[in-house]
């Protein structure tokens, strides 16, 4: 299958760029580029839906305080931490806060630009959609796992974190998908309109003297 962007620039990030907030560095990832660079090829797909887990999340791992296992969500802004999902599939996350300060962004879909091959292979579809919609897919297609936990996307390296001349679409905001904690918050961003955002249209019911949240990704 032929690349579906073919002319576009890429600029690694440098971790002075990055807001240090966790939500305002939410929105800036949308339409950044995450790249993995293996022996086979550059594998790469630009940022198109993200959820934030800022300091104090009950939803977040980070919530109950430090473990081994989420060491690296106590690093600088811009590294990465990677978790195993119910023992299933690899997420990840781009650290948000300053350092000792634990938070993190899961990237929720990509939007493939180089590579997509190699990530039809390690996906086992040629299905273009069903590539990188949804932080499973994503990691999969990208060949992300543990081993890249507390990798630095600023730094030189394999897997690392670009700009690119692509244009970015609006930008919408709506509630986190798949969570009990935190449920009402609407801290999900997403490229409005794009079909690689994994995730449905959702109505948020408001609890008494809440408003309504409601998305309407596409």
């Amino acid at each position: 299958m032929s690349n579906p962007n073919p002319k576009f620039s890429l600029r690694q990030l440098q971790r002075a760029e990055l807001p240090i907030d966790t939500i305002k560095l939410a929105r800036f990832l949308v339409g950044k580029v995450v790249v993995h660079d293996l022996p086979a090829g550059r594998l790469c797909g630009r940022i198109v839906e993200v959820e934030a887990y800022p300091p104090a999340d009950p939803a977040a791992h980070h919530f109950r305080g430090p473990t081994p296992r989420i060491r690296s969500m106590y690093l600088a802004p811009g590294h990465v931490y990677v978790f195993f999902n119910y023992g299933a599939h690899f997420m990840l996350n781009v650290v948000s806060e300053p350092a000792a300060t634990a938070a993190a962004i899961l990237i929720r879909a990509l939007e493939p630009l180089e590579g997509i091959e190699l990530m039809q292979q390690h996906r086992k579809t040629t299905r273009l959609l069903d590539l990188t919609r949804g932080p499973g897919r994503l990691a999969a297609a990208l060949r992300i796992d543990r081993r890249h936990d507390g990798l630095d996307l600023c730094a030189p390296g394999p897997l690392w974190l670009a700009e690119t001349n692509l244009p970015v679409g609006p930008i919408g905001k709506s509630v986190r998908i798949g969570i009990s904690r935190g449920a009402d918050l609407p801290l999900r961003f997403y490229e409005r309109g794009n079909p690689f955002v994994s995730g449905p249209k959702r109505l948020l019911v408001p609890a008494p003297g809440r408003k309504k949240i409601t998305s309407r990704p596409n």
